[in-house]
């Protein structure tokens, strides 16, 4: 047996001298609010191998206030990302189909208690959800990767968070152009980092 290789995850001033990551662009971006929506997401995701996945609550402020998020679910493949409002049943019937699919690889960071989350909200077991940090961890990075740490050791890009856009008000049935923008990369840089890590092998 051989120890694990320790590696360092790169630092915020090294990550900030790095070329820009090519994320999705508004245009990439399909909002998911409605039934008709839902059956059209269905139809474009229900055949993929892999799909990034993340979700985004609403934040909360108060000491014992407990979320009730969340409020939307991404799920992105290379070109295209959809964003679903839980707030329609027709979308929390796909997105629910879509993530107890025990066929469709969902790789995402920082997932630790999103199954639990959509356990409650949707009703439905997670299958094939792979933590990044995880697989991250088991190749020897000591500390949680993250989005940011994980496209600058495999691309040598940075990528771009808005912190704004973080901590906004993911229940608004409007959302803006900047969350959207935000909650789609998130999706798509996991799709991006599972594939590159060499884990979409078929049996």
């Amino acid at each position: 047996m051989h120890m694990t290789e320790h590696h360092s995850t790169p630092s915020k001033e090294e990550i900030a001298l790095l070329e820009v990551f090519d994320r999705l662009g508004p245009s990439q971006i399909v909002l998911v609010s409605n039934a008709a929506q839902a059956e059209l997401a269905l139809k474009a995701l229900s055949g993929a191998r892999a799909l990034g996945f993340d979700t985004e609550s609403k934040p909360t402020f108060t000491k014992n206030e407990v979320s009730d998020g969340p409020h939307i679910v991404q799920l992105s493949t290379l070109n295209q990302a959809f964003i679903f409002q839980l707030t329609d049943a027709d979308c929390r019937r796909a997105v629910a189909s879509l993530l107890e699919s025990p066929s469709i690889a969902k790789p995402g960071f920082g997932l630790g208690d999103d199954k639990r989350r959509i356990l409650s909200k949707l009703g439905v077991e997670m299958q094939e959800v792979i933590e990044l940090n995880t697989v991250f961890h088991n190749r020897g990075y000591r500390k949680d990767m993250g989005v940011r740490g994980a496209v600058a050791v495999l691309f040598n890009q940075r990528f771009i968070k808005s912190k704004k856009a973080s901590t906004s008000n993911w229940s608004n049935a409007q959302l803006s152009e900047a969350q959207l923008v935000y909650a789609a990369n998130d999706a798509y840089a996991a799709l991006r980092v599972y594939l590159a890590l060499g884990l979409d092998k078929s049996e």
